[in-house]
């Protein structure tokens, strides 16, 4: 029997992966519902006035969907790693980051790219003009799999062990603040008039060092954990 190609087994991991998380609705929703009432709340603790809520907008939304990517990293990885499925991967003929980024966007699209669909609403929620709104978007495109991506280097890393959940809180969150800043900042100059394409060109830089580096860093983390 011959071996699968790479190819084919990207598609037959992210295929899987994808049916697996549509079978757990619940723990999908979760981190969706977790963003739209985190972002809900503020209005109810800082007031109704629209001048306020317009300013403090871009960070509530981006520490929110910070907060929601961080929420689903504990389930990366502990699924395939209860199961066994785990070691297997780790057998497969292929270049472990390859299989481990097809992971990784498999989690970005049932836990990001939600927040992303849902972002304009709490924009306008929160008083953002349209412009301001599609910037928001753009940010969270490029910012989100970011998260996700060094998020699983954290979620590797604690893969088994008991409390991961916190663990990965602790060593994912100082990497994830410059992608804070400037996912947030991008919005904040475009509400103030200003140019944004220093942002943009920081949250594309982190992203490309993210899709390069973070899959190697992820595969070796594995290894380790379960060495």
């Amino acid at each position: 029997m011959t071996e699968p190609s790479l190819i084919t087994a990207c598609r037959s991991m992210l295929a899987r992966d994808l049916v697996l998380a549509m079978r757990r609705r619940a723990d999908v929703l979760t981190t969706l519902i977790f963003f739209l009432i985190v972002v809900s709340l503020f209005p109810l603790g800082v007031g109704p006035e629209i001048d306020i809520l317009r300013e403090i907008a871009p960070g509530v939304i981006w520490v929110a969907a910070l907060l929601a990517s961080m929420l689903s990293l504990g389930r990366l990885f502990s699924d395939d790693y209860q199961d066994g499925t785990l070691e297997q991967i780790l057998l497969l003929p292929h270049p472990l980051a390859i299989i481990v980024l097809n992971k990784v966007v498999a989690h970005w699209l049932v836990s990001g790219l939600p927040l992303v669909i849902f972002s304009p609403l709490l924009g306008m929620q929160l008083g953002l003009n349209a412009e301001s709104i599609g910037i928001l978007m753009v940010t969270l495109i490029l910012g989100t799999p970011v998260l996700s991506l060094l998020g699983s280097v954290g979620a590797a890393l604690t893969v088994g062990l008991r409390g991961g959940g916190v663990l990965v809180s602790l060593l994912v969150l100082p990497l994830y603040i410059p992608v804070l800043i400037f996912g947030a900042g991008a919005v904040e100059s475009a509400a103030a008039g200003l140019g944004v394409e220093a942002h943009m060109s920081l949250l594309g830089a982190f992203l490309a060092m993210s899709m390069v580096m973070a899959p190697w860093a992820t595969a070796a983390a594995l290894r380790i954990s379960l060495d």
